[in-house]
């Protein structure tokens, strides 16, 4: 029981540093409430399956190759741009006309989660790295049951944080003054940009290398 909440502790450790999809779950809380930043992180969870089933299979080589890798940042960082300048610009509109927009469907804050984990390179370095040397632990010493529970244990970690992550951006939406939610709103549309530009710097520098 220790060691499966060692890496629930895990999972929480790494959706923890802040990056695109936290930024973006805190956008959306602000606009729209708990289903929406919700579903944002529900997206990157999705997307950080797919690459622990790939590390699983072996297949994570061929994602990780110069071509594939640089595709990932220039396509990430149009990805993130996009986001940044349309939640900075709507940052702006009325609290009123927010209110108004609460229907926006979950499945674009699904997509938007899951293409902003899915096209982050990071993301793979970040399976490969810390996936891979669990993957390596634990099938010399305990069983694939073990392996299962402990990867269980790891997305539990991830899913907490996310679900943390909602209920902290919805109540800053009900707490405080709209010009601070604008504000916050504001500079969670600047921190897509700024990951923008630094995905699109690294998948330039991998295309002239």
């Amino acid at each position: 029981m220790i060691i499966f909440f060692k890496y629930v502790l895990l999972g929480l450790s790494l959706a923890a540093p802040i990056g695109p999809v936290n930024a973006a779950q805190m956008d959306r809380g602000i606009k729209y409430g708990f289903w929406q930043a919700w579903m944002v992180g529900l997206g990157a969870t999705v997307a950080d399956a797919l690459y622990m089933l790939m590390v699983y299979m072996g297949l994570v080589s061929y994602i990780n190759t110069p071509f594939i890798k640089t595709f990932l940042w220039l396509f990430g960082s149009f990805v993130l741009l996009y986001t940044g300048i349309e939640t900075f610009k709507k940052a702006s509109v009325e609290r009123k006309s927010i209110q108004q927009d609460y229907t926006v469907h979950n499945s674009r804050s699904f997509l938007a989660g899951f293409l902003m984990s899915l096209t982050n390179p990071l993301t793979i370095l970040f399976w490969l790295g810390i996936y891979g040397s669990i993957l390596a632990e634990t099938a010399t010493k305990y069983s694939l049951e073990s392996l299962l529970l402990y990867s269980a244990a790891i997305f539990s970690g991830i899913l907490l944080w996310d679900f943390a992550m909602a209920i902290v951006s919805s109540s800053f939406r009900k707490m405080l003054a709209d010009r601070i939610l604008h504000g916050i709103s504001k500079l969670s549309g600047l921190s897509l940009i700024g990951f923008g530009f630094y995905f699109g710097y690294k998948g330039i520098s991998f295309l002239l290398s």
